[in-house]
């Protein structure tokens, strides 16, 4: 068994408790989303869609971090479906944004008030301040370990 110095132990227990509840909280927001009958995917896209606006193809994958071939046929089966449609891009004529459409935004303002819902029951552990708290510190790792990546 490992018996590092006070410190180790720390950062351990740290990241044992971070790393189980945010499984746990992530197990329970993908349930939600599986209770609409909507992959992973399709919600991810169309909620950036609904609450962000039109995205070229190309950002969506970057931002979900989705192979570009994969995105092209996930955007593709969202527009069979009728939920988004690709429009051209006024600033650059080689590419297009995927836009949601009125039966997407119909869907979506159906589901996502309950999925908001689900996520506040799943914080609601905690004050607002805490939040707050949370939320500055959880940045403050993210920007440190982002600044080990260079």
């Amino acid at each position: 068994m490992y018996q590092g110095d006070e410190q180790s132990q720390l950062d351990l227990r740290l990241f044992r408790v971070w790393l189980k509840a945010s499984q746990t909280i992530t197990e329970n927001i993908l349930k939600d989303i599986e209770s609409h009958n909507i992959s992973r995917e399709n919600f991810m896209i169309l909620e950036l869609l609904y609450n962000k606006g039109p995205h070229p193809v190309q950002k969506i994958s970057e931002t979900f971090s989705i192979p570009s071939g994969s995105i092209t046929y996930v955007v593709d089966k969202l527009e069979k479906k009728g939920f988004v449609e690709r429009q051209p891009n006024p600033n650059d004529r080689r590419a297009s944004n995927v836009v949601i459409t009125e039966k997407g935004r119909a869907l979506f303002d159906k589901i996502f008030p309950k999925h908001v819902a689900t996520i506040s029951e799943n914080v609601s552990f905690i004050t607002n301040e805490e939040k707050e708290q949370l939320i500055y510190l959880l940045k403050k790792l993210g920007i440190g370990a982002k600044n080990l990546q260079k």
